[in-house]
């Protein structure tokens, strides 16, 4: 379990971006220290966390997870207690169109995270100053549940459903699980994985389907929702998902993956259809028309998975994980609100998408 003493350092990579930002503030209202490692790409967005910054909160390196000398250097100074591993690229549209850095990121990056803590971790072990720190040492690995493949109309994923990725990104992901999964058993570095289903909430990068559509309505343009808009997906409030990570990272068992769900399964139409509907009730078109008539049916995506679901009652059972947002009407409500109120994160977002 990680201590609650001021002096111990975790490395978070990837804080700048959406999921992992929302782990920064968790962390953060947790007492921990924190050191931000972001290469701040397309999806990166530093005003996610500059009132952090700001507030000297935490310390921000620039830099790629794939850089041995710069993560190396970052270990020898900081004495890291723990990684926390956001860091990935992460949209299924881009994985098909440019696999390349999919497999980058999320395998070759995650590989170096991986040597570099081990390097570091086995050392720590040949001195009497850092001999508790080795004890105490811990690699989180964030992953996804679309690495489990694709579901029928029934069951759920769980901790113990077989890997049957379909997605190059699906499978980038896959990969980095079994690169984790093998550095625990082959060298006994302290590992643990989460898989996670689909995040929602505040500070959405706008490519993600519940941004997209909100920007969509607001600028009067069309909602594209693939095939029929049948396909099913569970929803994880963003900040229910960060406090789950942390819980992972102070109470998980060594070695073990936990699932963090959101009990909230929905076809792609109907959420869009829940977008409209409180659009509709916070910012009405002037012609009293519901945003619904924007709905547009596109050419389904390639190998779209049906279905995922996520049973998480290992994570409730060990590690007293429980969500805040039970639904995903709730957690809309917030959701929508947060960006009808940000305009200008949405702008600065904006104008980066567009460099």
């Amino acid at each position: 379990m990680i201590t609650s003493q001021k002096s111990p350092w975790i490395l978070v990579t990837g804080a700048a971006g959406f999921i992992g930002s929302a782990y920064l503030r968790e962390a953060l209202a947790q007492g921990r220290r924190i050191v931000v490692l972001d290469a701040l790409t397309y999806a990166g967005h530093l005003g996610n966390i500059q009132p952090l910054l700001a507030a000297e909160k935490c310390e921000f390196i620039k830099g790629d997870i794939g850089d041995f000398d710069l993560v190396s250097g970052l270990f020898e100074k900081y004495l890291f207690q723990a990684v926390v591993h956001f860091a990935a690229e992460s949209h299924v549209d881009n994985s098909i169109s440019g696999p390349w850095a999919f497999v980058k990121t999320n395998i070759i990056g995650t590989f170096n995270l991986l040597e570099v803590s081990r390097k570091h971790w086995s050392a720590w072990g040949n001195r009497i100053e850092t001999a508790d720190l080795k004890k105490s040492f811990r690699f989180v690995h964030v992953s996804t549940d679309e690495v489990y493949g694709e579901l029928g109309p029934e069951g759920m994923f769980s901790e113990n459903s077989p890997l049957a990725p379909n997605s190059p990104y699906s499978a980038s992901k896959a990969s980095s699980d079994m690169l984790v999964r093998a550095w625990h058993h082959t060298y006994g570095l302290p590992t643990i994985t989460t898989n996670c289903s689909n995040n929602y909430g505040p500070r959405q990068f706008p490519e993600k389907l519940i941004p997209r559509m909100i920007v969509n309505a607001l600028k009067g343009e069309a909602l594209p929702v693939y095939g029929k808009g049948a396909n099913v997906r569970d929803w994880i409030h963003v900040e229910d998902h960060a406090r789950g990570v942390h819980l992972a990272l102070e109470k998980g068992k060594i070695g073990e993956t936990y699932c963090f769900g959101g009990n909230s399964e929905r076809a792609n139409l109907k959420v869009v259809e829940l977008i409209c509907h409180e659009l509709d009730q916070k910012i009405p078109r002037k012609e009293k028309k519901s945003y619904r008539e924007q709905i547009q049916f596109v050419t389904d995506r390639l190998g779209h998975d049906f279905r995922y679901a996520i049973d998480d009652n290992k994570a409730q059972r060990e590690l007293g994980f429980a969500r805040k947002y039970l639904d995903l009407e709730s957690g809309l409500k917030q959701t929508v609100a947060w960006y009808l109120e940000n305009a200008e994160w949405l702008a600065a977002v904006a104008d980066k998408q567009g460099k």
